[in-house]
C-alpha cells in the first residue's frame, strides 16, 4: 500500500533592509526562524523592492541587501532547509503585483494606515508605491502560496488586504490561490521604545530608542541605562502605570526564558539602576552568538551573494508556476502553442 507523505505548511515571511534591525525584531520574529524552518516549508525573503518606496542610496541598499542575508544565516537558517533570497531576483513579484492591481480597489488602499504613516513623515515623496504597497506584498505571499505568513499587530491589516484580493480572484477564477492564514507570534514579541514605552520599537526612530542587533556591549548598557522608567522605584510589572519598568521586564523575561514574576521576586527591595543592569547582561549574552556569526558571515560577501541567488532560483521555480497559471485564468497570449 503507498504511503501519502503530508506536505508542510509553507510560511512566507519577508524583512525589508532598510535602517537596522533591533531586539524587537529579534524577539518577535528571528529567534523563531530555526524552530519554524524545521516544522514548515519556510521562504524568506529581503524585500528590497518594498525598500524603495522611500529614496535609498543604492550602494547603501545593496550592502543591506547583503547585511540582512548575514542576519538571517547568524539566525539559525540553513539555506539546505529553507529559501532565501532578494525580492528583486525573482520578477514574478513585480509582474503578480500589475495583475493584483487590477483587482484591488482605491478604497481599501485609501484605509491602509501605513500608507497614512508614511505619507506623514515623507510627504515631499508620496508616490504611486508607497499606496499600493500592500498590493506588493500580496503578491509576495501569494505567489508561493503560503498557507500562513508570521505577523505582528501591526501587520494584520496587510494580511487582511491579501487575503481580500486571494479571495476576489478566486471568487472570479477559482481555487488559484491559497488565502494565508496568520501566524501569531509568541507571547512576550512585542518590544517597546527605551525611550517613549508606550509605542513599540522601531528601527525608523531616533537611535537612543531602539537596540540594534548588532550593538556592541557598551552601547547595549549605555541606551538600557538610559531607558525611560519612573519615580516610584518599585519593580513591578504593570504595562498600563510602569511602562518602562514592564518593558524591561519583558525584554529580560523573553530573552532569559524566566518568568516576569521570578524576576520580580528576585529583584524585590532593589532599585531600578539593578534593574537595568540585568537587563542589559541578558540582552547581550543573548545577543552575543548572532553577532559572532554576523561578524564571520559578513566577511565572506561572495559566500553571501551566492546564498541568495541560489535561493532566488528555487524561489522563481515555485513563483513562476503560480504567475503562468494567474496569466492563463486572466487570458494572457500563451507563450507557446504546445
Amino acid at each position: 500500500m503507498e504511503q501519502t507523505i503530508e506536505r508542510k505548511k509553507r510560511i512566507f515571511s519577508g524583512i525589508q533592509p532598510s535602517g537596522t534591525l533591533t531586539i524587537g525584531n529579534y524577539i518577535g520574529a528571528l529567534r523563531h526562524f530555526p524552530e519554524l524552518q524545521d516544522a514548515y516549508d519556510c521562504i524568506y525573503c529581503i524585500v528590497d523592492e518594498h525598500a524603495i518606496t522611500v529614496r535609498q542610496n543604492a550602494a547603501d541598499l545593496r550592502r543591506r541587501c547583503l547585511e540582512l542575508a548575514a542576519i538571517y544565516l547568524a539566525s539559525g537558517l540553513d539555506p539546505e532547509k529553507c529559501i532565501i533570497y532578494c525580492q528583486s531576483h525573482v520578477s514574478a513579484h513585480a509582474e503578480l503585483a500589475w495583475i493584483l492591481n487590477c483587482f484591488t480597489y482605491m478604497g481599501e488602499l485609501q484605509r491602509m494606515t501605513q500608507f497614512k504613516d508614511k505619507s506623514a513623515k515623507h510627504a515631499d515623496n508620496i508616490n504611486a508605491g508607497l499606496f499600493t504597497y500592500p498590493v506588493l506584498m500580496a503578491a509576495d505571499i501569494l505567489l508561493y502560496q503560503a498557507d500562513a505568513v508570521p505577523v505582528g499587530a501591526d501587520q494584520k491589516q496587510h494580511l487582511e488586504i491579501t487575503r481580500d484580493i486571494a479571495q476576489r480572484f478566486n471568487g472570479v477564477y477559482g481555487d488559484v490561490f491559497t488565502v494565508p492564514e496568520p501566524l501569531i507570534t509568541k507571547v512576550g514579541g512585542r518590544v517597546m521604545s527605551l525611550q517613549d514605552p508606550t509605542r513599540k520599537m522601531s528601527k525608523s526612530d531616533p537611535e537612543e530608542c531602539f537596540i540594534s542587533l548588532l550593538d556592541e556591549p557598551d552601547t547595549v548598557r549605555r541606551k538600557i541605562k538610559r531607558a525611560v522608567t519612573d519615580s516610584d522605584g518599585e519593580i513591578r510589572f504593570d504595562p498600563e502605570n510602569k511602562p518602562g519598568v514592564s518593558n524591561l521586564l519583558s525584554i529580560m523575561a523573553t530573552l532569559s526564558g524566566q518568568s516576569v514574576e521570578d524576576i520580580c521576586a528576585e529583584m524585590a527591595g532593589k532599585g531600578y539602576g539593578d534593574l537595568k543592569t540585568r537587563t542589559a547582561d541578558v540582552v547581550i549574552a543573548s545577543l552575543e552568538p548572532l553577532q559572532s556569526e554576523y561578524k564571520r558571515l559578513i566577511a565572506d560577501k561572495q559566500f553571501l551573494l551566492d546564498t541568495l541567488l541560489s535561493g532566488a532560483e528555487k524561489a522563481n521555480y515555485i513563483a513562476t508556476k503560480t504567475l503562468r497559471k494567474v496569466q492563463k485564468k486572466v487570458g494572457f497570449a500563451p507563450r507557446t502553442l504546445k
